[in-house]
């Protein structure tokens, strides 16, 4: 049984536009999370820096630490919800595709159970299902 998820998304943006959106604080707090949410995110992009999305109108907030931030291409960094003592490590993957598009790659891993891995697949599927319409409109 595997504890690692992957997910793949062609997006017809450039590569540069989606590392934005993965990277910018304001950004993130745009599309990440549904707008009820009233996001919020702290992002310090640097091996070593830390993040913090605080989803302030739904009670729920996650934080980490990047382990790899490699521009536009590659950004890993550490996963742990308030409130819970595990710690899980988040890969996204900005290939180009097509002419100006991207494909993007997403492996969490290192959960406890296949049951946390399943309530984070369909958690990520949600976000990045929001992700083009935040990317036309900028």
């Amino acid at each position: 049984m595997t504890t690692e998820l992957n997910l793949t998304r062609t997006l017809s943006h450039p590569v540069e536009r989606v590392w934005r959106a993965l990277t910018d604080a304001d950004a993130l707090a745009a599309w990440l999370w549904p707008d009820r949410f009233a996001t919020k995110a702290e992002v310090d992009l640097r091996v070593g820096g830390r993040y913090r999305f605080d989803g302030t109108a739904s009670g729920l907030a996650v934080t980490g630490e990047y382990v790899a931030v490699e521009p536009p291409r590659r950004v890993v960094f550490t996963w742990r919800w308030d409130g819970e003592p595990d710690e899980t490590l988040v890969t996204v993957e900005l290939r180009p595709a097509g002419p100006g598009g991207t494909e993007l790659v997403l492996t969490h891993e290192r959960f406890a159970d296949a049951a946390q891995r399943d309530n984070h697949a369909t958690g990520w599927a949600d976000c990045l299902d929001r992700l083009p319409a935040w990317l036309a409109s900028v």
